[in-house]
């Protein structure tokens, strides 16, 4: 260990209590090199994220390169270290640090101001503090503004190793995160998530987090929101994305096929089982199952699964013998398991055991600034499997976004397939809509018909065949559906889609005051 003094000078000391070493020399349990690396050389965690500069801040000088040489020796490139929070601050201000060791009790100010200051100006930097027994409180409160770790002198020199190793881990998480969120920003990363709005955001910034742990999902939404493209967005973008990734529908199946699926059954387990069938959760070793529909597993099947899970290792139907299992379990539901709990219809235990995170999916009601976004994703997928290029009209991407889509995406995706289906030129009208959207327009404003049939090129005329206005035929809507509601205006504006002081208005352009009943 270092950290104390003896007539004035540093000592090291390891656990045994012998103070044989030098001054300057680092001694503990295990031995580790501290000789300058080769040039290049990365050990530890620092090897996927580049050589990190670390800044060693310390006035005791012994102690000072006693730290740099084993962060040296560690693959880490050392910064010029200083014995002052003044001299910090100089080197701060041109040189780059990822890691800074920091001690609390310092000339020029003391160390805590320096990390307020280091958290502000370079947020991305990890600090380690030291601090001796006594300013324990210390640590604590430097914890709070922002340092990643802290180290009690006196400390011993594996402490010091595994520290740093700690940080450099984080450090290299931090990284990838902000990598994956980027490249789900920007329809880069893999699962097809598509969007810019503030929900969707939030999202990413879950998601980027989860897809580096173990930890199991529950993936909440309404249908057709994407839950499994999130499951397979958070398996492809974490480590293990080379392993299986296997997705099991639990509403689709009766319950003793899902029981086979899970777990898998020995030859001679039932009728016409001529042979051992090996169950999902152990054939995706190393990889990640997705319990699509969760709320549809029947409780026996649930408590099986909760046994899996907690015990990693499942036992085949008809066998006596478990195995063992190393899958990673997401699971998704539109359902409201909380509601099902309380209800005695799904397991408490099992919810815990699930929802350890839970990302809840947006329905694109909520984030109508990505539905262009979204429906030309789709549009470019078809022109790239049909080599048909096609485009939206104003007036469709206009009904699109204003359309709440109760089926959410898959129903945004397969409008799109059927524009394109029956369409019969490049340009997409809104006449190539489903039904229910084109009915929603026309409840919108009286004069969709004509604005569609204009569209198409289609002339609009009257009885005896003369060409009628756009604003002729708003006018002929709005006092025919008056007349034929003797009057109501009210009721008239709320069938016609309008608001009453748009139908008053239109009214006072007709130069129309009272009346209109039959």
């Amino acid at each position: 260990m270092f950290g104390e003094r003896v007539e004035g000078r540093p000592m090291v000391r390891d656990r045994l209590g012998s103070t044989d070493a030098p001054s300057g020399v680092l001694v503990g349990v295990s031995p580790v090199a501290v000789s300058e690396p080769e040039t290049g050389a990365k050990k530890s965690g620092v090897e996927n994220i580049g050589l990190l500069h670390v800044l060693v801040v310390d006035d005791d000088e012994t102690v000072r390169k006693a730290c740099c040489q084993i962060a040296s020796g560690m693959g880490f490139a050392v910064v010029l270290g200083a014995e002052s929070a003044t001299t910090a601050r100089e080197i701060l201000k041109y040189q780059r640090v990822d890691v800074l060791l920091l001690d609390l009790k310092l000339p020029g100010g003391g160390g805590l101001p320096l990390l307020e200051q280091v958290k502000a100006l370079h947020p991305d930097t990890a600090v380690i503090v030291m601090t001796a027994f006594a300013t324990v409180a210390s640590a604590v409160e430097a914890m709070r503004i922002g340092a990643g770790d802290y180290l009690t002198k006196p400390f011993a020199l594996e402490e010091l190793t595994i520290v740093l190793e700690r940080t450099a881990k984080q450090l290299e998480l931090d990284v990838q995160s902000r990598q994956l969120r980027e490249r789900l920003r920007t329809q880069q990363g893999m699962g097809g998530l598509v969007g810019r709005s503030p929900e969707m955001e939030k999202l990413y910034r879950i998601l980027s987090k989860v897809a580096y742990s173990t930890h199991p999902v529950l993936i909440l939404g309404e249908s057709g929101t994407g839950k499994e493209l999130v499951a397979r967005s958070i398996h492809f973008n974490g480590p293990n994305a080379a392993k299986p990734f296997v997705a099991v529908d639990c509403g689709s199946l009766v319950p003793t096929l899902i029981d086979i699926e899970l777990f898998g059954h020995v030859k001679g387990a039932s009728t016409g089982a001529d042979r051992a069938k090996e169950g999902l959760l152990a054939s995706a070793e190393g990889g990640t199952v997705f319990l699509d529909e969760i709320g549809e597993l029947p409780l026996d099947l649930q408590a099986k699964l909760l046994r899996a899970l907690q015990e990693k290792e499942v036992r085949p139907v008809g066998s006596t013998v478990a195995r063992p299992i190393s899958v990673r379990v997401l699971a998704a539901t539109n359902r409201d398991l909380v509601a099902m709990v309380e209800q005695g219809r799904f397991r408490k235990d099992l919810y815990f055991r699930l929802n350890v995170v839970n990302l809840r999916i947006p329905p694109l009601r909520s984030r109508r600034e990505d539905i262009a976004a979204l429906a030309m994703h789709f549009l470019k997928r078809l022109e790239r499997e049909t080599g048909a290029v096609r485009s939206f009209s104003d007036s469709m991407l206009r009904v699109m976004t204003e359309y709440d889509w109760p089926g959410n995406v898959r129903e945004l995706e397969n409008a799109i397939e059927r524009a394109c289906a029956l369409s019969s030129g490049p340009l997409l009208h809104m006449g190539d809509l489903p039904t229910q959207l084109q009915n929603f327009r026309l409840r919108q404003e009286p004069s969709v018909r004509t604005e569609m049939k204009a569209e198409r090129g289609e002339g609009v005329r009257s009885e005896n065949g003369e060409i009628v206005s756009i604003a002729e035929m708003e006018k002929h809507a709005i006092l025919g559906t008056i007349r034929q509601l003797n009057g109501d205006k009210l009721m008239a504006a709320r069938l016609l889609g309008i608001g009453k002081t748009t139908l008053y208005r239109k009214l006072k352009e007709y130069g129309i005051s009272e009346g209109l009943g039959v």
